[in-house]
């Protein structure tokens, strides 16, 4: 397993103390070195001490610190696409912790398998074969949903998070840190799409949990609340400008809770928390 370095501190504005990490090492013996086109911002992503990860902090990272949609911002297309409703975007959500989760289990395992050369299309295959599942069972046991979800689903193929963790996460570590990173980071992309669907559903329709049915059949008929009654509707919220404006206010306010937070460790003198991955 290639090991990681440290890049000179006082390159982060935000932590000049700190040194920041390279995750991208063609082969396990490489020196660490920041390559051409590799991504790495210390105010965005935390970074995460792969050689003995934390599973709370992996579920931390993952979930909060490093969501795929409020912090890294990746997957934004389906994100802003489908989430006119809880219903939809926990569907897609729960299609993406499947293909995270197993698509990284089976990089995981082939990592000692794969030329450098050959890892990046690889990783697409396992990815695409795992997506071709989920929708072949959601075309067998959720039709309705799938209609409802259509060219999104195949889409998730080209998710960047999913191929980011195979490249970042999975060929790097055992298969069941593997596994637990990838449902964190499904997880967060999950309530992501929740949130953001449950934030324009209300706005737009007044409720929540319609057309819970696609999902939960009869059950789904009991699940649906009208939060305002007799609403006139609020067709911004629904169509795609609304969308990216529910999803601005929902990166102030997380944006808003983590300055929060910081400011009271601060007032009250205790330690700020230093990202994964950071010597302090």
């Amino acid at each position: 397993m290639g090991k990681m370095g440290p890049v000179p501190a006082g390159c982060c504005p935000k932590w000049p103390h700190a040194a920041l990490l390279v995750t991208h090492l063609d082969q396990p013996n490489d020196t660490p070195r920041v390559l051409p086109g590799t991504i790495w911002a210390c105010n965005a992503v935390t970074w995460q001490m792969l050689s003995d990860p934390s599973y709370r902090q992996i579920f931390a990272d993952g979930i909060w610190h490093q969501n795929t949609g409020l912090v890294v911002l990746l997957g934004l297309c389906p994100l802003l696409a489908v989430t006119n409703t809880v219903i939809n975007g926990l569907g897609l959500g729960l299609a993406t912790i499947l293909t995270l989760v197993f698509s990284n289990l089976a990089v995981s395992l082939a990592r000692g398998l794969l030329r450098p050369e050959i890892r990046i299309p690889a990783y697409v295959l396992i990815i695409a074969s795992v997506v071709t599942v989920i929708q072949l069972l959601m075309h067998a046991w959720l039709y309705d949903l799938y209609r409802v979800l259509g060219i999104f689903i195949p889409l998730i193929v080209t998710n960047c998070a999913i191929i980011g963790r195979a490249e970042a996460f999975a060929s790097r570590n055992a298969p069941l840190p593997s596994v637990v990173d990838g449902l964190a980071t499904g997880l967060g992309f999950c309530l992501a799409l929740v949130a953001l669907g449950a934030l324009r559903e209300v706005i737009g329709r007044g409720t929540l949990m319609s057309q819970a049915g696609l999902m939960f059949g009869d059950l789904g008929e009991l699940l649906q609340l009208t939060v305002i009654p007799n609403h006139p509707g609020f067709l911004l919220a629904i169509l795609p400008p609304g969308a990216f404006i529910s999803l601005g206010l929902l990166i102030a306010g997380k944006n808003w809770l983590d300055a929060h937070r910081a400011a009271r460790q601060v007032s009250g003198g205790q330690t700020l928390r230093t990202p994964a991955g950071q010597v302090g």
